[in-house]
């Protein structure tokens, strides 16, 4: 049974940071892309970060690069976002995704909400 527990998620000043954890469970983690996506109320969900498997090649959308880091630990079967410098527009549910590189077998969490407000 696929499962992921997302966690890390909350309450920020602008400018503050914080740590958003997947941890995955029920299938071969390291070999699939992990990304976190995020969705703000009114608008459609979009990529944030990617990072493969193997290489661990971290992949940035434009508004979040040089402030938000993702990286993996696949001997924890974990992802990780680290989110620095945090602005109202990154207010969003962000969702922890796993797609296979060949077949494209996708699963996703259930998401966690990162508020960013004064």
């Amino acid at each position: 049974q696929v499962q992921f527990v997302e966690s890390g998620g909350g309450l920020v000043q602008p400018g503050g940071s914080l740590r958003l954890s997947c941890v995955a469970s029920g299938f071969t983690f390291s070999i699939y892309v992990m990304s976190w996506y995020r969705q703000a109320p009114g608008k459609e969900r979009e990529l944030v970060a990617s990072i493969t498997g193997p290489g661990g090649t971290p992949t940035y959308a434009d508004s979040v690069k040089g402030r938000f880091t993702i990286s993996r630990d696949n001997a924890k079967n974990t992802v990780y976002l680290q989110m620095n410098s945090l602005k109202p527009e990154d207010t969003a549910v962000y969702y922890c995704k796993a797609r296979h590189p060949w077949t494209t077998e996708t699963y996703w969490g259930q998401g966690t909400q990162v508020t960013v407000s004064a």
